[in-house]
């Protein structure tokens, strides 16, 4: 039986920014599948904006938990991180 890829929703990274600790967003969690949902479903449980974007996600799965993400990705990750600011603000996104 040939083993079939989660689909794109079914893959989820978690990034936090604390810009006082680390000069750029870390990984925090990641994984396919039930982890992925999982990661979702804390995030919705504790009000944390998900935001879907495949590409984006693809790519973060690559990097290990605890590192920050590289500078080919800080624009990407910079306008999920700014969406979510608007959100935070009440400011239409």
């Amino acid at each position: 039986m040939r083993k079939q890829n989660p689909s794109p929703r079914e893959k989820a990274v978690a990034v936090e920014y604390d810009a006082k600790n680390s000069p750029a967003p870390v990984v925090t969690a990641k994984g396919e599948g039930f982890v992925a949902r999982r990661i979702v479903e804390i995030a919705q449980a504790a009000d944390v904006p998900v935001v879907e974007d495949a590409a984006l996600v693809s790519a973060l799965l690559s990097l290990e938990l605890g590192q920050e993400i590289p500078v080919e990705l800080y624009e990407a990750v910079a306008r999920v991180l700014s969406w979510i600011y608007k959100l935070e603000k009440g400011e239409q996104a």
